[in-house]
């Protein structure tokens, strides 16, 4: 028998390079800079319906550039700056701080099942919301954003940049 999901429907999101200018391992919000149409895209998803979750690689955690407690930080920022903007707010932050041969040693691991393109994040959020796969959509701007979607059971569509907002046109 086929298993029928009833969950709920969600964008999951990549972080940088999708939500903000790539600038390399980000942590600051005064370094925060939004890609072109990604509050409105929040904004849009949310007003849907559907759940906005952030699926990121945090691997300047596994380096020592920063720690989750400023990764937080940042998140929350983001957060009260998307509502400012569009009175929406991202249901949920993961993140994944592992990395294969880290300097700190804490967050060392050979492949761990939260790095992306390891799907761990994915099901973790489609665990913890109730969410049907098949409903669910995944933005990334790497391979390893859609593999790790395609791992999970979830459509992926790879942003190239430019305006977000044309991502759901499609």
């Amino acid at each position: 028998m086929t298993e029928v999901h009833s969950g709920r429907s969600a964008v999951l999101f990549d972080r940088d390079g999708v939500l903000n200018v790539d600038t390399g391992y980000l942590h600051r919000p005064q370094e925060w800079v939004w890609i072109d149409g990604a509050p409105e895209t929040i904004a849009s998803v949310k007003k849907r319906g559907q759940l906005a979750i952030v699926v990121t690689n945090q691997s300047g955690i596994a380096r020592g550039y920063y720690d989750e407690t400023h990764l937080h930080a940042l998140h929350a920022w983001v957060n009260d700056d998307l509502e400012h903007r569009t009175g929406v707010r991202i249901d949920a932050f993961y993140h994944c701080p592992y990395l294969p041969d880290a300097p700190v040693a804490a967050f060392a691991h050979p492949d761990h099942p939260d790095r992306k393109p390891n799907p761990g994040m994915l099901l973790r959020a489609i665990a913890d919301h109730g969410l049907d796969p098949a409903s669910c959509l995944m933005i990334g701007d790497k391979d390893s954003d859609m593999q790790a979607a395609a791992a999970a059971g979830v459509t992926g569509k790879l942003f190239r940049g430019g305006d977000l907002s044309h991502m759901l046109r499609d």
